[in-house]
């Protein structure tokens, strides 16, 4: 894959346990084949559709869809349930087959996994997009990428029912009908890297969408990376999801990618560095934008090396209960 690298850093290792109930729940459906209406003219811009993940909304996206307006671009910016990949990626699917044209999708954290399997089968997604963001394979849970490698600050007590920087709280429809939250006292840390001013941090966390256990735990009926070119952003300093697995994940899918020394929330810090792949991602799929040679610039780059990806991958094991255990072992 093509790599360009900013500054890395490395941070504290996760595994996870997970309820036998929740690892066996029924995965999404694949996206319908049909597609969102007669194309376009040849020199219609792609349509950017962004999917935010967990603990954030749509509003996240706001300084990276001015941008993209501000230079023609139509974008779509919809909002993620957050219920279950199973349901959000029909939700997605959905609204993708109401836009004509040619799309490029755009997913951060759990949006990855959305556009995976919303993509699959959709003739009109010419690029993929993931931004920090979960890129699973067929039958693979988003817990299971985060157990891969360390990186994850989501816990510090392996002996903990819940990890301990969330907070569970039951909706009362059954025993894996639980909702997540990052603890305030958390938020800057684990999601942020304590990146932003405190105003700032304690806004986002007291704004934050909350996601469901099944969002994590269902297995992805598709891989939409297989076959749709990708482009990836990874945040060097991601303490969510883990830094060593975005780099798993984005060298699998044999994506192109860049390095940005950043939060797993780099939407807050680095809106340009987004910006930038989006654009190569979209001439990509535009023929006459990339015969016009209108190549965007990219971020700051370096050297163009490989991603090294660690050994020791985590044990998945299965958990009895309602319980969410996520286990930490020190590098």
């Amino acid at each position: 894959m093509k790599h360009i690298r900013h500054a890395a850093r490395r941070a504290l290792p996760l595994a996870v346990l997970l309820p036998a109930a929740a690892l066996t729940a029924a995965g999404p459906s694949v996206a319908s084949e049909s597609g969102g209406g007669a194309e376009p003219p040849e020199d219609a811009k792609p349509t950017i559709v962004l999917v935010h993940g967990a603990w954030a909304d749509a509003s996240g996206w706001n300084k990276v869809i001015r941008s993209l307006q501000a230079q023609g671009y139509p974008v779509v910016a919809t909002a993620n349930p957050l219920r279950s990949l199973s349901g959000d990626s029909d939700y997605l699917a959905a609204r993708l087959k109401s836009i004509k044209g040619p799309l490029v999708l755009v997913g951060h954290s759990y949006g990855g996994s959305v556009i995976t399997n919303a993509a699959a089968g959709n003739p009109n997604v010419k690029s993929l997009v993931y931004v920090a963001g979960f890129a699973p394979d067929k039958g693979e849970t988003a817990l299971q990428l985060v157990a891969k490698h360390p990186g994850s600050h989501l816990t510090d007590d392996p002996r903990a029912p819940v990890p301990t920087a969330l907070d569970a709280v039951p909706l009362g429809g059954g025993p894996d009908d639980v909702d997540l939250y990052i603890k305030p006292d958390k938020f800057s840390d684990v999601f942020l890297s304590n990146r932003l001013d405190a105003a700032r941090a304690n806004a986002l966390a007291a704004s934050q969408r909350p996601a469901n256990v099944a969002t994590n735990t269902q297995p992805s009926e598709g891989a939409a990376w297989k076959t749709i070119p990708s482009w990836y952003l990874v945040a060097t300093d991601d303490r969510t999801i883990g830094t060593e697995n975005l780099r798993f994940m984005a060298k699998r899918a044999g994506s192109t990618t860049v390095e940005v020394d950043a939060p797993h929330a780099v939407m807050e810090t680095n809106p340009g560095d987004i910006t930038d792949l989006i654009l190569q991602a979209a001439h990509g799929s535009h023929p006459s934008l990339a015969r016009a040679g209108a190549s965007p610039r990219l971020a700051k780059t370096g050297a163009s090396v490989q991603a090294a990806v660690l050994g020791g991958a985590a044990v998945l094991a299965v958990a009895g209960g309602t319980a969410l255990v996520v286990r930490s072992r020190r590098a």
